[in-house]
């Protein structure tokens, strides 16, 4: 599989990822944390946030590999700046890290589908956060998972709406009621991991 993964797209994937990383921990660390602290939230922070990003953008690659497409992570160094800063200045994130490009004249089922691909993979990810977080008891593992529930039903959820270039606007063209499920299921996992 990493052969389908030249070493740009590899290290493209690698810089948004620490970054968005680094993002999200400086949110966490507002006011001043020891390094210990910093350590697990930046731990905390690739683990959830990293993978939730890194694996809706591979299964966007892989969906339009399947069509016989080639798609490729760019990441986008002036929004992962703005990332970033933002988070240290502001304490919030708006992370528009690059995105995957799909190389061809795909339809508009396959669009679709393609696009329905990384949404589909944060859904699925709240499944294992989920159980980490009923499970995982008060502690660490409990919060480890409330986090990475949160991170990918908020990732899903943004991603879903239907404007600009985001996946939503390719789902609802390609098929209404699994852009109704997808929006649905995200935004009702995002409202039930903030309750």
């Amino acid at each position: 599989m990493l052969e389908r993964i030249p070493p740009r797209e590899r290290r493209d994937l690698l810089i948004a990822w620490l970054a968005i990383s680094i993002a999200f921990t400086l949110i966490y660390i507002r006011g001043g944390v020891d390094p210990i602290w910093f350590v697990f939230f930046f731990v905390m922070s690739l683990v959830t946030v990293g993978v939730a990003f890194v694996l809706h953008e591979l299964a966007h690659k892989f969906a339009a590999m399947r069509y016989g497409y080639w798609a490729e992570f760019q990441k986008d160094n002036q929004m992962l700046l703005v990332a970033v800063v933002m988070a240290a200045l502001v304490g919030v994130v708006f992370a528009a890290p690059g995105a995957t490009y799909v190389y061809g004249n795909a339809t508009r089922t396959e669009n679709g589908r393609i696009s329905a691909a990384g949404p589909i993979t944060n859904l699925v990810l709240c499944i294992p956060f989920a159980a980490l977080m009923l499970f995982g008891g008060g502690g660490l593992i409990g919060l480890v998972g409330l986090v990475g529930l949160r991170i990918n039903a908020m990732i899903a959820a943004f991603n879903m709406l239907p404007i600009s270039v985001l996946d939503g606007r390719k789902v609802l063209a390609w098929n209404p009621v699994v852009f109704v499920v997808l929006m649905a299921t995200s935004a009702g996992l995002l409202v039930w991991s903030l309750l």
